[in-house]
């Protein structure tokens, strides 16, 4: 991630006079260190990475922290006498706040000695802190350069039900991390890990900036999506001129993420465009099943069977029955009504690909879409247009 030199904007404000006073409910501040202290980094060299960062001004208290992959930022109001600021660890800060009970906390900044008292109800501490000069400045959104807006809750449901089938390992980079498509007041998100792929879209509240493709890490996202998931303002996202960069804001949380340099795969030619059988099959009996299939299926390189069968008339339901077996545990199998349209038909999947993309759909019914046992299956949520999961096939054979 690249950053601007660190700023000195605070360090020496208050050179006459060192000791800023300051007071914030607990409460908040528990809140906020919640928030920030998940960019902490826990293996740097830089000790002032472990720690967060405390700037104050004229009515509020800034904390930030950054591992150099991600920063987080959170403001809460605060009493304030002047300027300041100083790092403390993060953990001890952290863990120190959350004991102490739901009063106001007093802070009492020594800037020159670079450490920080701390006073709440009958309870005192005192932490040595780091300067400031060698953490890093975050840059922040500013008025006008919000590329587009999103409800938060929207984004929280893409990013779970996209970010998972992103590569676990670095040996092709652009696939541990998640496209990130803004078109026509649309934002799509799509990931693979070369054995499936994930896309869902929304739309945007708004959309200033152009169109445009990022590639974000998907574990950058997770993170976003965990640190918004009480908010209620809307997500501003920006995107830096020369695309290095991601930040998102939502009321007083603001997030940085560095971007992945790399061309995505051409999703929308992954995705089969027809179909030779089609199942619809409700969810959570279809989840149920995979889960027990799939508890066999560890012994047989997690090979889960799907065989469908159509009713013999109208009246008459089909069958999808999921099925598992290994040598050296058993086997099981599952018959769950289905409505199935086309030939009987068979596929084989991944158990933990089938079941963790069944536990990001919410709607009551999905649909199963095959051509061949050969050919990559497609998982949709059955009355939402919006979402699309592909899946390739495992070789059937005998345990």
């Amino acid at each position: 991630m690249c950053y601007n030199p660190p700023s000195s904007k605070y360090v020496r404000t208050n050179e006459g006079n060192p000791a800023v006073k300051l007071s914030c409910k607990q409460e908040e501040l528990q809140r906020a260190l919640s928030h920030v202290s998940r960019a902490v980094s826990r293996k740097s060299t830089l000790p002032v990475l472990a720690n967060v960062l405390l700037k104050t001004d004229d009515s509020s208290l800034k904390l930030a922290a950054t591992n150099l992959e991600i920063a987080i930022s959170a403001t809460i109001p605060a009493e304030t006498d002047q300027p300041g600021e100083t790092t403390v660890r993060a953990d001890l800060l952290t863990e120190f706040v959350a004991s102490l009970p739901n009063d106001s906390v007093k802070f009492e900044l020594d800037t020159a000695g670079q450490s920080l008292a701390l006073e709440c109800a009958r309870s005192k501490a005192h932490i040595k802190g780091l300067n400031t000069d060698d953490f890093p400045e975050l840059p922040a959104i500013e008025d006008g350069q919000v590329t587009a807006t999103i409800d938060p809750r929207v984004l929280r449901e893409m990013v779970g039900q996209v970010a998972f089938a992103a590569a676990t390992d670095d040996s092709r980079p652009v696939l541990a991390g998640v496209l990130c498509e803004f078109q026509g007041g649309k934002l799509t998100l799509a990931a693979a890990d070369g054995f499936r792929l994930s896309v869902r879209s929304a739309d945007l509240t708004e959309q200033t900036g152009e169109d445009m493709s990022i590639v974000v890490p998907a574990r950058s996202l997770q993170e976003l999506a965990r640190i918004i998931a009480d908010q209620e303002d809307a997500v501003q996202l920006w995107v830096t001129p020369n695309q290095s960069q991601l930040l998102a804001r939502s009321g007083s949380i603001e997030f940085l993420t560095r971007l992945i340099d790399g061309h995505f795969p051409d999703f929308r030619q992954i995705i089969p465009q027809e179909w030779e059988t089609r199942a619809v099959i409700g969810r959570e009996d279809f989840l149920a099943a995979a889960r027990r299939a799939k508890l066999f299926a560890q012994s047989n390189n997690d090979i889960v069977k799907i065989q469908v069968q159509p009713g013999e008339d109208e009246l008459d339901p089909g069958i999808a029955r999921v099925s598992a077996q290994a040598a050296e545990t058993g086997d099981n199998e599952d018959a769950v009504e289905a409505s199935i349209e086309g030939n009987e038909s068979q596929i084989a999947f991944n158990g933990r690909y089938l079941t963790d993309i069944l536990g990001v759909i919410r709607t009551g019914d999905v649909a199963l879409e095959m051509t061949s046992a050969n050919a990559a299956g497609v998982i949709r949520p059955v009355g939402d247009t919006e979402f699309t999961h592909v899946i390739m096939p495992m070789v059937i054979g005998s345990s």
